[in-house]
């Protein structure tokens, strides 16, 4: 099983509920979208930029939306003592019952 491994910090600037970072994770989703599809001339607008720079955009958005969830781990893992190693592997085991893996 070939894993694409990424290691983004806890953010300490902040004091993250559940609730706000749900929030944060749609915004940031919006963000994508609009990567994928504004600036890649999808909405109907017309878009200048190089197909590179659009592939860096979308990257730097799923990124956000990635630092965005690991901040959610990290705030259910305070409210209810979860380790998330445990259910990382719970996840894997699961997408390995539905034949994804």
């Amino acid at each position: 099983m070939e894993r694409k491994t990424i290691s983004l910090p806890r953010l300490t600037g902040l004091t993250p509920t559940m609730e706000s970072t749900m929030l944060k994770i749609m915004e940031e989703v919006g963000e994508l979208a609009q990567a994928m599809g504004k600036f890649r001339g999808l909405s109907g607008e017309r878009s200048s930029m190089e197909e590179a720079d659009v592939a860096r955009a979308i990257v730097s958005e799923l990124l956000d939306v990635a630092q965005t969830a690991t901040s959610m781990m990290f705030v259910i893992e305070d409210i209810y003592g979860f380790d998330m190693s445990d259910e990382i592997e719970r996840h894997i085991a699961k997408l390995q019952e539905r034949g994804y893996l």
